[in-house]
């Protein structure tokens, strides 16, 4: 009778202490939203979620902060977005960021033409890559442990004969969304199954705001030594000058898009772009082998608003691979046959 008491007594501590435990701070859990497939990635210590789907290019279209997104995202729901898709919150472009001087690209000493009537590349200056609202995307894995909790997707680029078509380099993308101690974490690595080295132009386009606060309070640091010139399609011209924004920059009244290099750096080798306003802070920190940017930041539409402003790392200026081969721009990165390139970038909020 006494050995039965102490077991009970010892089953009821058990049970205590398992419900007085601490909830696991970090969680990654692949659910359904308006019957779309997301991951949904959370840090319960700092307040922060974010939200993934990667049947539509892999977008991470909330980062919510103590409940407040701090991307931008103009839609309802997850459901109204599948429906009619355009760029917001945190696209990937690839195989190329941004504009190309003309309906092609050089490598390796070769023109490359795109296809026009394949349907997948857009406008008379091919803009923004192929990738944009993929489908393409796979989920590899989806975990959380006591420190982090991530999501990992591949596509395999190669084994799709419209996309190579276009890009007739085979290689294929890993992407990582890591959440630890409130900062999100994109980590992207290209790996080059090709026999020849592959121009590399790839960039994100994410949209920043401060929750609640219109654009006209906020001020932003662009952390530029030197700017993109460019002419009047937004192309390079392949010259630069001297930063001459000012730093803090407030942003009333103020358009941009423009092109920016030689970025100052941190001890750890990352440039730190921010917006700020009343308290609140949202950063995005470029990795080194971002070595250029594009901050754009438009004029609203009349009697409307747009509370948003892109920071995009970029590991080349606009239409590197052909300022390159015009021998207008020698900081064009490319990875070697059967080789990798992986970076960062990562975005944090304070003061939600």
């Amino acid at each position: 009778m006494e050995r039965m008491q102490i077991t009970v007594t010892g089953i009821a501590v058990f049970l205590l202490a398992a419900a007085s435990s601490p909830a696991q701070p970090y969680a990654a859990r692949q659910i359904e939203d308006h019957g779309i497939a997301i991951v949904r990635l959370s840090d319960a210590a700092h307040g922060v979620e974010v939200s993934v789907v990667p049947s539509i290019g892999n977008l991470a279209y909330e980062m919510k902060v103590h409940g407040h997104n701090i991307v931008h995202f103009p839609y309802a729901d997850i459901g109204e977005f599948a429906q009619k898709p355009a760029q917001c919150a945190i696209p990937l472009l690839a195989p190329w960021a941004n504009r190309m001087t003309e309906q092609g690209f050089w490598a390796n000493g070769k023109k490359y033409g795109f296809n026009l009537g394949l349907g997948n590349v857009r406008g008379a200056l091919p803009i923004h890559g192929l990738l944009g609202n993929s489908p393409l995307w796979r989920v590899t894995e989806a975990a959380a442990d006591a420190h982090s909790a991530h999501v990992t997707s591949r596509l395999e680029f190669w084994k799709e004969p419209d996309l190579m078509a276009q890009w007739p380099f085979a290689h294929e993308y890993e992407m990582t969304y890591s959440l630890t101690e409130g900062v999100l974490e994109v980590r992207v690595t290209v790996t080059n199954l090709s026999s020849q080295p592959m121009p590399l132009m790839i960039g994100f386009h994410p949209y920043y705001r401060i929750p609640d606060i219109p654009r006209d309070e906020w001020v932003a640091h662009i952390p530029a030594r030197q700017r993109v010139v460019a002419d009047e399609r937004l192309i390079p011209t392949g010259e630069f000058k001297p930063m001459d924004l000012p730093s803090p920059l407030p942003l009333k009244g103020r358009t941009l898009d423009d092109g920016f290099i030689d970025l100052e750096r941190d001890s750890m080798g990352r440039a730190h772009f921010s917006i700020e306003a009343a308290g609140r802070t949202v950063e995005a920190m470029f990795g080194p082998k971002y070595p250029a940017a594009v901050v754009w930041e438009p004029a609203p539409p009349p009697g409307q608003t747009r509370d948003f402003i892109c920071f995009e790392p970029m590991t080349a200026v606009t239409s590197g691979v052909n300022l390159a081969h015009d021998g207008k721009y020698s900081a064009l990165q490319s990875i070697p046959a059967g080789g990798r390139w992986t970076e960062s970038f990562w975005v944090r909020a304070s003061g939600m």
